[in-house]
């Protein structure tokens, strides 16, 4: 008798392998992957190790689109950004260098990196309409929308 009760049982037509030995080894594979390329599976939503990726958030009104991107330790002037259509891309690349002296001992980290994220805007935005504020680490794009695209109350008539 088998302590792992589908040890040993096969399927069906003789190949020896079971539902549970194939899920088995299907997770062996995904931690193998997992192991080589932390995240490299989930998709673009994640970085790579070694690679900036500011986080965002967006919001939207009535009026206007809002995004906010977290990029702490980024120069302005080291920014890009542009609106092409219904996507916005933030682009840019982030430099900081730290250096230590002591007495008996001089110590210098550099860590850089180029970022670019593009985000899908929603319909009705007008590229012509684009203000953007850096504050505290916190880059602000607003994004006005058309008049066309302001949402109209339509009364509704009754009959008797």
């Amino acid at each position: 008798m088998s302590l792992i009760p589908w040890l040993g049982k096969q399927d069906g037509n003789g190949t020896g392998r079971t539902t549970m030995t194939e899920l088995r080894n299907e997770m062996n594979r995904l931690f193998d992957n997992f192991i080589r390329e932390p995240f490299g599976a989930i998709g673009d939503s994640f970085a790579a190790w070694g690679q900036v990726m500011p986080p965002v958030e967006i919001s939207e009104t009535d009026n206007e689109v809002t995004v906010k991107a977290e990029i702490a330790g980024v120069d302005p002037k080291d920014l890009d950004l542009t609106v092409n259509g219904d996507r916005l891309t933030i682009s840019g690349e982030k430099r900081e260098s730290k250096e230590t002296k002591e007495d008996s001992y001089r110590q210098r980290e550099t860590r850089y990196g180029r970022f670019s994220r593009s985000l899908q805007l929603p319909a009705g935005v007008d590229p012509q309409q684009v203000t953007a504020e850096h504050a505290n680490g916190v880059l602000t794009v607003r994004i006005r929308k058309s008049p066309q695209a302001a949402a109209k109350k339509i009364p509704i008539s009754t009959s008797r």
